[in-house]
């Protein structure tokens, strides 16, 4: 059985893509938006100080009943208790990083082809994060785009729910879904906006419609 989470708006965050705003200022703001789903993505923080900020965000996304996902770290995931974790293709294969968290918590993958698609129908993981959809500037390594003809195809094929992420905006973010989307992850479309809170208002209300 899934474990299931609701990604519809799923945002992905690090201090860096705050770009010079407090981390919890913008996590606040995008959770009163409407955010679903929150990662938290530092793939250069040294662990202990991913550790002290990964379990106030937990914390905070409690009481607010917002699932917390870790990117990568599974140790850290494991130390704060978190509700997941998402890995790429080049981070700890889905088969080892499932006995470690155990059966309940969420297992997130990055999918950027169809091989991957498919070897992912063997593989132990509760939802799929389809992307670059749009060329994007948020991650150095970024695979070729999807676009939106490539991300129709992979949700046609798709057996899991699937996020689409990367150049996401409110520009776009209906097309995605209309493409087949459960959801939208989205990074710099809150974390840079004037108003984290409007604009994760804005991207629910294209998710909803």
């Amino acid at each position: 059985m899934l474990n299931f989470v609701d990604a519809s708006l799923y945002l992905v965050i690090s201090r860096s893509d705050c770009r010079g705003q407090n981390i919890f200022h913008v996590l606040e703001q995008a959770v009163q938006g409407g955010v679903t789903l929150v990662q938290l993505r530092e793939k250069e923080m040294p662990t202990r100080d991913l550790v002290a900020l990964a379990k106030e965000m937990k914390a905070f996304l409690a009481r607010h009943s917002i699932p917390l996902i870790i990117n990568d770290r599974v140790g850290v995931a494991l130390a704060v208790g978190a509700d997941g974790v998402h890995v790429g293709q080049d981070d700890m294969h889905p088969l080892d990083v499932r006995p470690l968290i155990g059966p309940n918590r969420v297992l997130g993958l990055s999918i950027n082809t169809e091989e991957q698609l498919r070897e992912a129908r063997s593989l132990p993981v509760d939802y799929l994060g389809l992307g670059p959809i749009f060329p994007t500037q948020t991650k150095k390594d970024c695979k070729p785009a999807l676009g939106l003809k490539g991300l129709a195809a992979m949700c046609r094929k798709k057996h899991l729910p699937a996020v689409g992420i990367g150049g996401i905006t409110a520009r776009n973010a209906a097309q995605v879904m209309a493409a087949g989307a459960e959801g939208i992850a989205v990074v710099s479309a809150i974390c840079g906006a004037n108003s984290p809170m409007d604009a994760a208002a804005e991207l629910k209300r294209l998710t909803a419609e």
